[in-house]
């Protein structure tokens, strides 16, 4: 029942990430650290949005910024690697707490200024890759701030999302290794599960390429910004 419920919650976390721009861990990992330790959790999310940044890649190949890729990623490598390694010695109470005041001030910034946008110049690159990077290896939540930062550059959306995917893909990669590396793994029963849940996110991207040409991004980046802020909320007051 555990691992049909992860493969329903990757269907629907891999498809609106994809479409909004905003990462399948930003999605899960809020959900599934209620059900298992956060860096556990953090390491299962982490190996299935690897895979989701594959099919981001392959199927929004319409082209590349280069430039992004080389600006964001680069540093984002560097950040990724320190965050995961501050990440494994966290204790669980206070990673939880952070994890929800982050989730809860990005998603009131999101709602209340859902416009903003930033100026693109290489230092706001190499901001947001920096920024992006430490968050996806501290919380495995990193698209968030990579697509706020990305939007400012005004790309098509297929060269937007195979561009996040681009420097996603290497950004996890990294944390993966980091993760793995430093003693954190998953019990035997999700390894095995990941053969249902990795197919699941590549219908999920096939499901979101059909669509994305037809839904206005901005409508769906409220709908998550509200359901992070849920989420967000409930990290920071209930008891753990």
């Amino acid at each position: 029942m555990e691992t049909i419920y992860i493969a329903l919650l990757t269907l629907l976390a891999s498809t609106i990430g994809t479409i909004t721009g905003f990462g399948t861990s930003t999605i899960m990992i809020p959900v599934l650290v209620m059900f298992f330790p956060p860096v556990e959790a953090i390491f299962l999310v982490a190996i299935i949005h690897w895979f989701g940044d594959i099919w981001k890649v392959s199927l929004f190949r319409k082209g590349f910024n280069l430039k992004l890729i080389a600006l964001f990623g680069v540093i984002g490598l560097l950040t990724s690697y320190l965050g995961a390694t501050f990440s494994t010695n966290l204790d669980k109470e206070f990673l939880l707490r952070l994890l929800g005041g982050f989730l809860a001030g990005y998603s009131l910034f999101l709602i209340f200024k859902s416009r903003f946008k930033i100026k693109a110049t290489n230092s706001m690159a190499l901001t947001g890759g920096a920024l992006s990077g430490f968050f996806a290896g501290t919380f495995g939540i990193g698209g968030a701030v990579r697509s706020m930062f990305l939007s400012a550059f005004d790309l098509p959306k297929a060269v937007y999302i195979a561009t996040a995917g681009a420097i996603g893909l290497a950004v996890d990669a990294t944390r993966i290794i980091t993760y793995f590396t430093s003693g954190t793994t998953l019990p035997k029963e999700l390894w095995w599960s990941l053969l249902i849940f990795v197919p699941v996110s590549f219908i999920s991207a096939q499901i979101a390429k059909k669509i994305v040409d037809k839904i206005p991004q901005e409508k769906f980046r409220i709908v998550v910004a509200i359901f992070l802020l849920l989420i967000g909320i409930k990290l920071l007051i209930l008891p753990l």
